[in-house]
């Protein structure tokens, strides 16, 4: 699983011209679910994202968890993290999983955030062409790649 984490103050998703996940401080996690993925992976990715010290202080410094400031998630599917570059011009996502793969393992790693942090996570719509909508705060952009995890 990859994912890209983004400190926001705020963060929006819309489908169709309807917003579906809005949030005020926290992050905005793309996710991308390859083919070699498994639980273990949505369990120590959400965990260490839960956890992760990215957050300001009293002092400023980042000190802090999402969880430790109660700031909100939303999480967006990402199949295109996945992109391999290294021939041609054209992206190729084959590392990428395929949707029946995918979605079980997208929904629970929402449901691991929500565990985590005791709260509702919003959410993008599987599949769909969504306009995501952010104020990055720091800016603080996080990569995380579950295949490096050890």
């Amino acid at each position: 699983m990859r994912a890209v984490l983004q400190r926001v103050t705020q963060a929006s998703v819309t489908v169709d011209g309807k917003i579906v996940s809005e949030i005020q401080t926290g992050l905005l996690i793309l996710l991308g679910v390859e083919e070699a993925d498994g639980m273990d992976d949505v369990q120590w990715l959400a965990s260490k994202i839960a956890n992760l010290r990215i957050f300001g202080d009293e002092q400023g410094v980042m000190n802090l968890s999402v969880k430790d400031c109660h700031g909100d998630c939303i999480v967006v599917s990402q199949f295109t993290l996945h992109a391999m570059t290294k021939k041609g011009n054209r992206p190729s996502y084959i590392k990428a999983a395929r949707p029946e793969q995918a979605i079980p393992l997208y929904e629970a790693f929402v449901l691991a955030m929500e565990r985590e942090l005791g709260k509702k996570v919003g959410t993008g719509i599987f599949g769909a062409d969504m306009k995501v909508a952010l104020l990055n705060d720091g800016p603080v952009t996080i990569f995380i790649d579950t295949q490096n995890k050890l």
